[in-house]
């Protein structure tokens, strides 16, 4: 990972951050895949990471403020474990390089809490996203599973979204990392797409650079002719001529930092002229929205900027009318483009999306809309030098919604319906960067990687 300095630096600012009390992180278990001893590659919780580096299975740690103490908690291998998984550093050791001081057995923490519940010292923990650390949880603090989230910490909530949200020089190179390791996985689906090979021969292709690199995917791959699925994580079509091909990838690299790009490209290399439209319209949005990027704007007027930016494309096809900005302002190109723009990204494709997007993404000021496509825009809020975010505009045409919309005469007003029903086979098309927000502006991260309409 990073020199120790820097996770010491991190959990100093935390502790101000928080003010008092004792915060409790908790690191992932081993998770089986069919049988108790045969588990799903280990992946280590990303705040537990963020704050103590140690990528092994079975810890916890507390940060008591008040005392300014540290305690990482866990247990060493014993030999009858050694003879199945080799050696081990021991824990100790590991503790020793991100600056912890105190190491104490897995048994010890349950009556750790009682001590410091019995003295009402409030314990600050993260809402529980596995069922293994929802039983600690329940089990430590005699909270009932059903409240364990609304009883989780605010203001731990808070202080990690603030620091996690900048990423350092350190974690910029490592995201650019994996980047670059993703868009060689998009080249290579690029290279496969031709008629007569199946999606999951790709699919697995472009996994194994991945794991090539010495770390995994980020996410599952989305990789499909059905591009207008947004997340289609199905993979058993054979490729044919004419068809498109959406590739919705990343990849994580050792340390876990990631990367997430799209490309939509033709099977056997060449676009039909509707296909080509269709794609430039797209891209024009996507390059409209990078150009907008800076610190202080709102990204939801991103958003929305490329939403009007994709109206106007479709309304020079023939495919929206009438005034575009209340078509967007009352949420019609939604037939089209039904999901937000980006999101944050880091240790986590949807960068700490296990805190609630209601943190992330946005602030007590500002709050989610409920309008259809764009309350599922993960990230609203002003952007700051340091962000790391996707930007990625697309176009769907989704012949359940459009069936439904045409039948209720829903934006009739604004949508051609009869040019439409020529779409209803089209699919999807959208294209992803990933992007830091700097100073002055942003900066597309990794290596020349093609947007343009050629393959």
């Amino acid at each position: 990972m990073f020199d120790k300095e820097v996770y010491i630096k991190r959990r100093e600012r935390l502790k101000e951050q928080v003010g008092k009390g004792l915060i409790l992180l908790l690191g992932n278990e081993e998770s089986s895949m069919n049988y108790s001893d045969n588990h799903y590659p280990f992946r280590q919780d990303s705040n537990f990471l963020y704050f103590f580096g140690l990528d092994r299975p079975g810890l916890a740690a507390t940060i008591d403020i008040e005392n300014n103490e540290e305690i990482l908690f866990g247990d060493d291998i014993d030999v009858e474990d050694i003879i199945w998984t080799g050696p081990l550093e021991s824990l100790r050791g590991q503790a020793d390089a991100f600056g912890v001081m105190k190491v104490l057995p897995s048994s010890s923490i349950k009556d750790y809490i009682s001590k410091a519940l019995s003295k009402k010292t409030r314990i600050h923990y993260l809402p529980p996203y596995r069922a293994e650390n929802s039983q600690k949880l329940i089990g430590w603090l005699s909270i009932p599973f059903e409240l364990l989230t609304t009883k989780a910490s605010i203001e731990l909530i808070k202080a990690i979204v603030a620091q996690r949200s900048i990423k350092s020089p350190e974690e910029v190179k490592e995201i650019e990392k994996g980047v670059n390791i993703t868009i060689d996985m998009q080249l290579e689906a690029a290279r496969l797409a031709n008629e007569g090979i199946s999606e999951t021969k790709i699919a697995g292709i472009i996994h194994g650079i991945a794991l090539g690199e010495g770390g995994n995917l980020a996410f599952p791959t989305i990789l499909t002719v059905n591009g207008q699925i947004l997340h289609n994580h199905s993979q058993g079509n054979i490729l044919r001529k004419g068809q498109m091909l959406l590739c919705d990838c990343g990849a994580e690299t050792s340390v876990h930092y990631g990367g997430d790009l799209t490309r939509t490209f033709p099977v056997d290399g060449h676009f039909t002229s509707q296909q080509k439209d269709i794609y430039n319209i797209v891209l024009q949005a996507h390059e409209a929205a990078i150009a907008s990027l800076k610190p202080g704007v709102y990204f939801r007027d991103v958003h929305l900027l490329a939403c009007e930016k994709l109206a106007e494309g479709l309304k020079s096809v023939g495919l929206m009318k009438g005034d575009i900005k209340e078509a967007v302002n009352r949420g019609a190109h939604a037939m089209f483009f039904q999901c937000g723009l980006g999101h944050m990204l880091g240790l986590d494709t949807h960068d700490m999306e296990d805190l609630g997007e209601e943190y992330v993404g946005y602030t007590d000021e500002l709050k989610k809309s409920t309008q259809f496509g764009l309350k599922s825009l993960r990230l609203g809020r002003k952007l700051e030098t340091g962000f790391v975010l996707t930007v990625e505009p697309g176009i769907y045409f989704i012949p359940e919604l459009i069936d439904l919309w045409r039948k209720e005469n829903k934006f009739s007003e604004f949508i051609n319906y009869k040019k439409l029903e020529t779409y209803k086979i089209f699919g999807g098309i959208r294209i992803e960067e990933d992007l830091l927000i700097t100073h002055d502006g942003s900066r597309i991260l990794g290596k020349y990687f093609s947007r343009e309409t050629e393959k």
